[in-house]
């Protein structure tokens, strides 16, 4: 998922996106761990959007904080 594409959705729907993309990473992580996953590259990507998403979400956040002042 691109970044532009994370940035459209609200404060829940991206909280909703990051317990999604941890479950998946976690689940993945596991087949990783008892060799049962084929495509590993897969744990790279989502690692990727997991970080872009709570990029996004700091961002907000630190734009809440800095408009509250």
């Amino acid at each position: 998922m691109k970044a532009s594409q994370i940035r459209d959705l609200d404060e829940k729907e991206l909280a909703k996106r990051v317990a999604e993309l941890r479950q998946e990473l976690f689940g993945l992580r596991f087949s990783n761990a008892t060799g049962e996953l084929d495509d590993t590259a897969a744990l790279s990507r989502i690692k990727r959007d997991l970080a872009r998403t709570l990029t996004v979400e700091r961002e907000r956040s630190i734009a809440a904080e800095f408009k509250q002042t």
